[in-house]
């Protein structure tokens, strides 16, 4: 490995969205990496450390650039944001909480759909809140429509302009009854972090149950607020008048372990998860030995490899306790060398194969339907938007000129072309950084061969 550049010489991260790689492939990946607190729970987390009278501090926290940015929204806002007493840990101080310009947010917020859920907390604790436009991967239409809906119904005020939304709660926020017509991830999260502090009792049907979901309700109670879920997706939140700071060590990153476990299938490789656990990634090895994978589940970790010759196997996205959607892109890359024709249906996002078309550029044979597969049996119910990939395999893969399109499907290119044969040039990478901590050195630990172009 060359870091050419020496933008990831220091901590191992990549650098702009403009950086590219160069890579060699055609080894297999072998080693240990390490996986830390996950991004999908951790930047809830820090936006929680809001609600409290006292500090928070977060464990496990990653280098990843969607924690610098909701730091940066922390420190606009007035939360002071110091290192803790071990590595990857950090204080959150609210007692300066404020308003910020709209061009403050804007700035820091950059491509980041995290703002949204900064309403509830300053609405409680300011009286009003903005949000700009917001980004995110481009991965189809994830609207935030859910997340206003439930805000008008705890009785926030929504103003749409121009540049944004604003809100207020002249009346302060009561419990309501809410009933997501979708489990949400980010709409539960929005009910979570708004009903904690609001007068009554709120209960939210329909809500996403994901374990970041539950870790973040553990740190919710920590700091104080009363939450029960039951059965058929219920959550009950009984408001209280004050929360104070957590001490918390977030739950891995199961996407990360779920991508390196899929690298290590694509390559012929053996890939050891340290920080992985069983008990969150039970769908995901299921799908692991029936694809013809082998794991070996330690207590420290997960190690993954190759059983023998990869099996073609049928995929069904769905919420949790489903297949996550995240797991089906590097997922696919290791599906282009199993024998026989393998079918992954999309129900959660539109749009999510895009990243296929540097796939078949490769050599791959990818046929993507745009409206879903209507024949054969399915589990998860057909939802409008819903899209197929069947892949027919095994194909050899072999190196070319290709562009990031998003973060799990950019983290897919690398790994398709450490899979492939000659040398693949991997533009855009930068994405990669908003997930995946210190990528380039944990490629190098695995004996990937490649260098930063710049």
């Amino acid at each position: 490995m060359t870091l050419l550049n020496g933008l990831a010489s220091t901590d191992g991260r990549t650098g702009g969205s403009g950086e590219a790689l160069a890579i060699r492939g055609g080894q297999p990946l072998s080693g240990r990496v390490d996986v830390k607190g996950a991004k999908n729970l951790v930047t809830k987390a820090m936006v929680a450390a809001i609600l409290g009278e006292t500090p928070s501090t977060l464990r496990d926290v990653p280098d990843i650039s969607d924690v610098s940015v909701v730091r940066s929204l922390l420190e606009v806002h007035g939360v002071r944001v110091t290192p803790g007493d071990e590595d990857g840990s950090f204080v959150f101080d609210p007692a300066d909480v404020a308003s910020a310009h709209m061009e403050e947010i804007d700035a820091h917020a950059g491509a980041s759909r995290i703002p949204i859920l900064f309403c509830g907390p300053l609405l409680h604790q300011l009286g009003q809140a903005f949000i700009p436009d917001l980004g995110g991967c481009r991965i189809g239409d994830r609207p935030i429509d859910f997340h206003l809906d439930a805000l008008r119904k705890f009785g926030a005020v929504v103003e749409k302009l121009p540049s944004g939304i604003r809100l207020s709660a002249p009346n302060g926020l009561r419990g309501a009854n809410i009933h997501l017509p979708y489990p949400s991830v980010g709409a539960t999260e929005q009910v979570l972090l708004t009903a904690v502090r609001s007068s009554g009792i709120t209960e939210l049907r329909n809500a996403a149950i994901e374990p970041e979901i539950m870790d973040l309700i553990a740190v919710l109670q920590k700091m104080g607020a009363i939450i029960s879920y039951e059965p058929n997706r219920v959550i009950l939140i009984e408001g209280v008048d004050r929360l104070s700071g957590y001490d918390h060590r977030a739950i891995f990153d199961r996407n990360e372990a779920a991508s390196w476990a899929s690298a290590a299938l694509a390559t012929d490789g053996e890939i050891f998860v340290a920080g992985a656990r069983q008990q969150e990634m039970l769908t995901f090895l299921n799908v692991v030995r029936k694809v013809g994978g082998d794991f070996n589940i330690r207590e420290d970790g997960i190690l993954f490899r190759r059983a023998g010759d990869l099996r073609a196997v049928t995929v069904e996205t769905d919420v949790h306790p489903g297949f996550m959607t995240d797991w089906q892109q590097p997922l696919i890359v290791a599906l282009t060398q199993a024998t026989g024709t393998s079918i992954v249906h999309e129900t959660v996002y539109e749009n999510r194969f895009g990243f296929t078309q540097a796939l078949v550029k490769m050599g791959a044979e990818i046929a993507v339907h745009p409206h879903g597969l209507q024949q054969g049996p399915r589990r998860v119910p057909r939802r409008n938007l819903e899209q197929a990939a069947v892949i027919t395999g095994p194909t050899p893969l072999t190196g070319a000129d290709i562009t990031v399109p998003d973060l799990r499907g950019g983290y897919s290119h690398v790994i398709a072309a450490l899979t492939a044969t000659g040398e693949s040039t991997v533009h855009n990478v930068g994405i990669i950084s908003r997930g995946y901590e210190k990528l380039y050195d944990k490629l190098a630990a695995l004996g990937a061969d490649f260098d930063v172009l710049g």
